[in-house]
């Protein structure tokens, strides 16, 4: 990584040293708002209209954002509890060697997620130069954002933090959604665009899963952020108030967008494009945007580094290869199903987690026998059965709802059933209980 003095604090399974917790509100807000902006957030709210009304997506966006970013500030409140990376963070959960089930599944949606995001950044840099210049270099674009994300990983998220968001890298994110923002309300017709009803295909419940799934993708990584926060309060703070904002605020301009567009697939880029003089507000988001790979792909580094003990730096590179591979090969397509595939996955596991460290563990957990085989999470050959029985019956509930309830929403339900699982399970052994306070 880019600071030798900063190499220890990024060891997954090792707690940081509160010399290292360096992390303020602030920051963590300012991380958030950057991270919760961007290509693909718009592209997720184009998706509530016109199955949904303007007004029923904004109830939609409102109260999914709400859940989700309240998720994600208690997942970075277990964090900053603990001092260790996400998949540690799991480990007194599902055990030290269950917790790999988890990383293994999270490695493969960070480099799914990693891959969007390069796409999306390289289709609208090049209808951005192709609208302007007449030019058309995709390759050139995707390779170009993959070395830029993956060197911001390289130098890590203090260094991403201290030395680009604090200084100018929010002020430019903020310039640029502020610029799209005003083009958008001052050339639409909003009473006009309230007037137009939904045409059905999307029932709110559903709209609200989809609002959900964008916060809950981050869940899985956030505690390898809020790990260098001062404190548990301020990282719940700034998390969840900047990704509330962001979710918000991006999710409502992609519908407004699209319903600008008129239902023309490629409308939301294009009237973008349009709407910001000649392009210059999407420029600067594009510039912030490189954020949200580079946490992909330090995450996904981070997540293998509890698997293998292998160096932060080969990881990154590694991945950072891989994310812009499968960019240059791999189309967007299916991306509304894997958004909620994400949710089916990590919703329930994040619930059996919040109940164990919130609940049964009342915030009191052994942070330094997480590596020992033989202690005390070890369980069962290292895995925690009725944790994985909880996880697998929300994950059986979220398909059950998706499947055959589709207009119910299958993420609260599936949530509810896990963390209630586990709670119960958790009551009817007595070697369940909370271990002492190390």
């Amino acid at each position: 990584m880019a600071d030798p003095s900063e190499r220890d604090a990024y060891d997954p399974l090792t707690p940081v040293p509160d010399g290292r917790r360096t992390f303020t509100p602030r920051d963590a807000f300012s991380l958030w708002f950057s991270l919760g902006i961007g290509l693909l957030v718009l592209e997720a709210g184009s998706f509530l209209v016109p199955g949904l009304s303007m007004g029923a997506a904004l109830v939609a966006i409102f109260v999914g954002s709400l859940v989700g970013a309240g998720l994600l500030g208690l997942a970075a409140v277990v964090g900053s509890d603990t001092g260790l990376s996400a998949m540690a963070s799991l480990r007194p959960t599902l055990g030290v060697r269950g917790a790999g089930v988890a990383a293994i599944i999270n490695i493969v949606q960070l480099v799914g997620w990693g891959a969007f995001e390069i796409i999306a950044m390289r289709d609208a840099a090049d209808a951005l130069v192709q609208r302007n210049f007449g030019l058309h270099w995709p390759v050139v674009w995707t390779i170009l954002f993959g070395a830029a994300a993956t060197g911001l990983a390289l130098a890590g998220p203090l260094s991403v933090v201290r030395r680009f968001l604090r200084h100018w890298g929010l002020w430019l994110l903020l310039a640029g959604a502020a610029w799209m923002s005003w083009s958008l309300l001052s050339r639409t017709d909003w009473s006009q665009l309230f007037a137009r009803p939904g045409d059905g295909t999307l029932s709110l419940a559903s709209g609200i899963d989809l609002v959900v799934a964008m916060p809950l993708s981050w869940l899985p990584l956030i505690a390898d952020y809020s790990r260098f926060g001062k404190s548990p309060g301020g990282m719940l703070k700034g998390s969840a108030g900047g990704y509330l904002l962001a979710n918000i605020w991006f999710y409502s301009l992609g519908a407004a967008f699209a319903l600008t567009a008129h239902g023309n697939p490629d409308g939301l880029l294009l009237a973008a494009l349009a709407a910001t003089g000649g392009g210059l507000a999407l420029l600067l988001i594009l510039i912030d945007e490189t954020d949200n790979v580079f946490a992909d792909i330090f995450s996904a580094a981070t997540s293998t580094g509890t698997l293998f003990p292998v160096k932060m730096t080969y990881l990154v590179v590694g991945f950072g290869l891989l994310s812009t591979l499968i960019a240059l090969f791999v189309p967007m397509g299916k991306f509304l199903n894997f958004l909620y595939g994400i949710g089916g996955v990590f919703t329930p596991l994040f619930a059996v987690m919040l109940i164990d460290h919130f609940v049964v563990r009342q915030r009191k957990i052994v942070a330094d026998d997480v590596r020992n085989p033989f202690g005390i999470y070890r369980f069962t050959y290292g895995v925690h059965l009725s944790a994985f029985v909880a996880w697998g019956f929300g994950i059986a509930t979220y398909q059950y709802f998706h499947t055959w309830l589709p207009t119910a929403g299958a993420t609260l339900p599936a949530f509810f059933v896990a963390a209630f699982a586990y709670w119960a399970l958790s009551h009817s052994f007595s070697r369940l209980k909370a271990p002492p306070e190390g």
